[in-house]
């Protein structure tokens, strides 16, 4: 038991001297329904928050990375919720992965309903069930649209000593904050997932007063 405090200690000291918020504070092999991966975790050194990195393969020092940055959603992740398109982008995400044979995706906690907590998101979805965007919902509750960080994805990809990536996302502001924490995105790689009866206007709405971009081909940036 010694060794292991002694060991993950080293870990935090070794992290928090290359990141200097974060530490890896656990690794291990993770056998999934798609095939296996190595899973991280990482964990903020202010807040406590602990984070994953689910890799495929060798990615040290690797050029464009096929990667995707999540922002964790209950609903949508774990209970397959139709109101959202998240836990269909995971899963599309972990599958293309899985067929490159290498890749990161970087799971973030504390980012559910765009950063306002779940509590909040399920008010704004009772708003949303009387009429109500999901712009017009948080902003309702007084809440920010969106407030969600992407700065320790871009710690957790210079601890994987990842050089550049190709990023898996439909999210313009995403790929702009990855850039300005020092990611390199060499490749923007869109994540098509069609809509349904319960999400069509939130996806709409993400495309008219957010800027997601849907249906668009790859595209170098």
């Amino acid at each position: 038991m010694r060794y292991v405090e002694q060991e993950q200690a080293a870990l935090v000291e070794a992290a928090y001297q290359r990141a200097g918020c974060i530490a890896k504070v656990a690794t291990s092999a993770l056998p999934t329904a798609v095939g296996e991966f190595a899973i991280h975790v990482y964990q903020e050194l202010e807040t406590g928050l602990e984070h994953v990195a689910l890799v495929k393969g060798d990615i040290t020092h690797g050029q464009d990375v096929l990667t995707r940055v999540h922002s964790e959603c209950m609903t949508g992740d774990i209970f397959g919720s139709q109101r959202c398109d998240c836990g269909e982008q995971l899963h599309l995400a972990q599958q293309r992965i899985q067929t490159e044979g290498t890749g990161v995706l970087i799971y973030l906690r504390g980012h559910e309903g765009r950063g306002i907590g779940l509590s909040n998101k399920i008010r704004a979805y009772a708003l949303q069930d009387h009429g109500l965007d999901t712009v017009e919902a948080n902003l309702a509750l007084g809440l920010p649209v969106d407030q969600r960080s992407f700065a320790i994805a871009a710690e957790m990809l210079k601890c994987l000593k990842v050089c550049s990536i190709r990023l898996m996302s439909n999210n313009p502001d995403k790929n702009s904050s990855l850039q300005r924490h020092g990611v390199s995105v060499n490749a923007i790689v869109p994540l098509r997932i069609p809509a349904n009866a319960n999400n069509r206007k939130y996806l709409e709405t993400k495309a008219s007063k957010l800027g997601h971009l849907f249906n668009w081909p790859v595209f170098r940036v």
